[in-house]
């Protein structure tokens, strides 16, 4: 469930009119620029975004991002654009970040749909005049390379129906190649850039089932190179969302700094969808609400936007 508390009536004029007398004249009304794009669905933001171009021939991503600045300005940047192409920015900045954020290009790659990971690389043609995938084999070298490649550019059948004798067989030969410490064998990457959700959910189910302990605990013995971690994330990411996202969370709050990136991330891309379910996940983890632990790991507007964005006003 999403997070966000949206106001039945809205005028995406009106909305246009009020954040450009937010944004004019001395000083930014960082208050009223909150209240209105932290209580707009997607489609509503696209809508204010036109009517603000017609209206003052400018347009509105622009002169915030002229407005703002700090992690306040690149969180309501991202928050505007639309999801696929918000989703294509946060893989280009992975993909030329320096620190190695491979796992935002898994977490693209696996916990979308079939249809929405294609709406990304189509944001990312339109964007960057450029694959996705082209850009992401420019950037890594060997097994990552054939691992991120492959994940980006699938088309995965997205319903139920599985095959439990498949599901069977290939648990085996994941379990082998684990078992062998040949976690770089293709046939792995085969297996999880292919198969839908629902047949490596069975796979990974029948993988516990027969040896005793899931892959996720086996693939903790594996060595901590930028491949092995990425293959970790995928598993992560196809087996259950919303504890990987949680653990981003955690992991972004409960460092010696908070990791703005990461947080930002996370409540920005879930807040439509179900952010509500990870905040619950989150509170059964660390017995402290979600936005107790934003408010006191952040401040001013971008502390009060993320809070508005957790349906929590401060």
């Amino acid at each position: 469930m999403a997070t966000i508390k949206v106001p039945a009536n809205t005028s995406p004029v009106q909305d246009a009119e009020a954040l450009h007398k937010a944004c004019k004249g001395w000083g930014t009304d960082e208050k009223a620029i909150i209240s209105i794009l932290g209580h707009r669905y997607s489609y509503q933001r696209k809508q204010i975004r036109q009517a603000y171009e017609e209206l003052y021939q400018e347009d509105l991503i622009r002169r915030l991002e002229s407005e703002l600045s700090g992690d306040f300005e690149k969180a309501v940047y991202r928050w505007i654009l639309e999801p696929a192409d918000r989703d294509a920015v946060l893989a280009n900045v992975a993909i030329k970040n320096a620190k190695k954020d491979h796992h935002v290009i898994v977490e693209i790659a696996c916990i979308h749909s079939p249809e929405e990971l294609l709406a990304v690389r189509r944001a990312y043609h339109n964007r960057y005049k450029r694959s996705l995938e082209e850009d992401v084999a420019v950037h890594t070298t060997g097994d990552l390379r054939k691992l991120l490649v492959a994940l980006v550019s699938t088309f995965r059948y997205g319903g139920d129906e599985i095959n439990a004798r498949l599901a069977n067989s290939e648990a085996d030969i994941l379990h082998d190649v684990i078992k062998d410490k040949k976690v770089n064998h293709e046939e792995v990457i085969r297996i999880l850039s292919t198969r839908s959700k629902a047949q490596l959910l069975a796979t990974f189910n029948h993988y516990r089932d027969d040896h005793g302990s899931s892959i996720t605990k086996h693939l903790l013995g594996e060595p901590s190179d930028d491949f092995h971690k990425a293959l970790r994330t995928a598993v992560r990411c196809i087996i259950d969302p919303k504890k990987y996202y949680e653990k981003v969370l955690r992991n972004a709050i409960k460092k010696i700094g908070t990791d703005e990136d990461e947080l930002t991330r996370v409540i920005v891309t879930r807040a439509e969808k179900d952010l509500k379910d990870i905040e619950e996940v989150y509170l059964k983890r660390n017995s402290v609400p979600l936005d107790q632990a934003v408010a006191k790991d952040t401040s001013g507007d971008y502390k009060n936007f993320l809070l508005t964005l957790l349906g929590k006003e401060d």
